[in-house]
């Protein structure tokens, strides 16, 4: 009937939920791999039903195994009734029952199994308490309470903890000997379940198909409560059955073990993907020089598949983590730009022309880059220390131009910019409440004339001269105007600026920064709140290294001076 009304319908019919939930999954209609995996389920759950139906044995029953028989059949009921009016009910209530109603199944299973050892029972006893408290833990986080402990050790706890009570069950119904082959193999089948649910939702969790028959599945622990529940009275095992009917069910519970095992093992063509470029907090680029050679893959597959910002990756997700491993070894082979661009378009690539970065490259290919870029097979220690000597080496060819006139306040350092063109460096108020917006009015006003001084309230941005990416820059502030000394400089110009929280500095440039200046620069507002000038020197000295010099005194003027040329 399904087949004939429509989709919605056989969704229905197979999954027991409204038809209406069947466009939340697929608007469009199913595909016909989805439609297979529904007939599928729907014979499966129905072979499972059969099973799960099949009346109790006759028997007496103590007052513990009667309490036992009813709360399993509980179980197996609430099971099988469909999602969507559990749904409705209040927040929490599902997992509070689902808590008391196997917190009580599972003392009856210590009390009622006979587990023959002491050992046995007390592990078993254990990993029920594990079990119960992740089912504990999602109850509270529900509640919005404080949870037992941190979500992923509780998550991965309570999961090993689910399959270890099955399993240990199972041994125990094994040694008690009342229970048949039949159940012990649903038991069995159980954990090979648990673990194929558990695998199959996480590698594939988009796919439709995959959720229809975990859900089929699932029933398999219906089955083996039943029948656990049925068989309570059986004082002894049946009969053996025949041997090709042992060989059979062996079979089947080794396929339904062994099959979550298989499901991890992909041919060299349709490989296991351990980056996507959907993976989130993977962009994390450790020194090389740390790292092992599996870990140095595991990082270029990560780069390589990034979409950190808004940018495609370089290579698409449909490429296997060994595709793109050889054509990243490839890239290093290559002679100029226009092979990589050839080698990045053949790959499928979004971006070819963008080519492959030689900091990338290293982490496939060390002792390539390596030849070319000795500083990209750094450890994060060397790095660091190869990073402290170069500013100190940059630092001490700056020299104070006034040495003899010694500031309040003062500092000579190299002030970084970038490396694409950067057109200054900010004198500002950094705690001022409009501080970004004088910058970003300061920045427009750069160029309105040749001084390239921009200013706008407690920000002034000081263009340079010469087309380069560093320059040596000297601060000093004073209590009142300094002498002008303006020969040997190329520009001297003043232009008024203000304080509103008592400071007065240059942005320097942080851990992982790439522009501002490479030592503490201080507080140049010596007089606190209020207005002050800012006189900026500028020279070329004869190796063509631009020169600085900022001068900050207290002053009311708000003219701007022009002092040389």
């Amino acid at each position: 009937m399904g087949l004939v009304l429509g989709d919605a319908w056989l969704w229905a019919a197979v999954e027991w939920s409204p038809p209406g939930d069947a466009e939340f999954y697929s608007r469009g209609g199913f595909d016909t791999l989805t439609v297979a995996a529904l007939l599928v389920a729907a014979l499966v759950k129905a072979a499972l039903l059969w099973l799960i139906l099949r009346p109790p044995a006759p028997g007496p029953l103590d007052r513990r195994a009667k309490v036992l028989r009813r709360l399993l059949y509980l179980a197996v009921a609430y099971t099988l009734v469909p999602w969507w009016p559990i749904a409705l009910l209040p927040d929490g209530f599902d997992t509070a029952f689902r808590l008391a109603q196997w917190t009580a199944i599972h003392i009856l299973y210590l009390l009622v199994i006979r587990w023959r050892s002491r050992m046995l029972c007390a592990a078993a006893g254990a990993m029920f308490a594990v079990e119960l408290a992740g089912t504990a833990n999602v109850l509270l986080f529900e509640l919005g309470l404080q949870e037992l402990g941190s979500g992923g050790i509780v998550e991965v706890g309570s999961l090993l903890g689910g399959a270890a009570t099955i399993i240990l069950t199972v041994v125990g119904q094994r040694r008690d000997g009342r229970w048949s082959r039949g159940t012990l193999a649903a038991g069995w089948s159980s954990v090979g379940v648990y673990a194929l649910v558990v695998l199959l939702g996480t590698l594939f969790s988009g796919s439709l198909a995959i959720l229809v028959m975990t859900n089929a599945a699932g029933l398999v622990s219906a089955v083996w409560a039943a029948a656990t529940a049925r068989e309570l009275p059986i004082e002894e095992r049946p009969a053996d059955p025949p041997p090709a009917r042992r060989r059979a069910i062996r079979v089947a519970v080794a396929a339904v073990t062994v099959l979550p095992i298989i499901a991890l093992i992909h041919p060299e063509q349709a490989a296991h993907l351990t980056y996507t470029g959907s993976t989130t907090d993977c962009y994390d680029r450790p020194a090389s020089g740390d790292l092992k050679p599996a870990e140095r893959d595991a990082t270029f597959l990560c780069l390589v598949r990034s979409r950190d910002g808004g940018v495609p990756p370089m290579f698409p997700d449909s490429l296997s983590d060994q595709a793109i491993l050889a054509y990243g070894r490839a890239l290093c082979r290559t002679e100029d730009r226009a092979e990589q661009e050839a080698l990045l378009t053949r790959a499928g690539s979004a971006r070819p022309a963008w080519a492959a970065a030689p900091w990338n490259l290293v982490y496939v290919c060390p002792e390539t880059i390596g030849e070319t870029h000795p500083e990209l097979l750094r450890s994060a220690t060397e790095a660091e220390a190869a990073t402290t000597a170069y500013i100190l080496e940059e630092n001490a060819q700056c020299r104070d131009p006034w040495p003899r006139t010694k500031g309040v306040a003062q500092a000579t350092a190299k002030y970084f910019l970038f490396v694409d063109g950067d057109p200054g460096y900010l004198v500002h108020d950094p705690e001022d409440e409009t501080a970004e917006k004088d910058a970003e009015q300061a920045m427009d006003r750069v160029y309105d004339d040749s001084v390239q001084i921009g200013v706008a309230g407690s920000a002034a941005l000081v263009g340079h001269v010469a087309d380069v990416t560093n320059l040596c820059l000297t601060v000093k502030a004073f209590h009142a105007a300094p002498p002008r000394r303006t020969a040997g400089w190329r520009q001297v110009n003043e232009v008024p600026i203000v304080s509103r929280t008592g400071r007065l500095t240059v942005p320097e440039r942080g851990e992982g920064g790439e522009v501002g200046a490479d030592a503490p620069i201080p507080n140049l507002a010596i007089a606190g709140k209020g207005r002050y000038r800012l006189r900026v020197y500028v020279r070329i000295d004869d190796a063509g290294d631009e020169q600085h010099l900022v001068v900050v005194f207290p002053g009311t003027s708000r003219k701007r001076l022009k002092l040389e040329p």
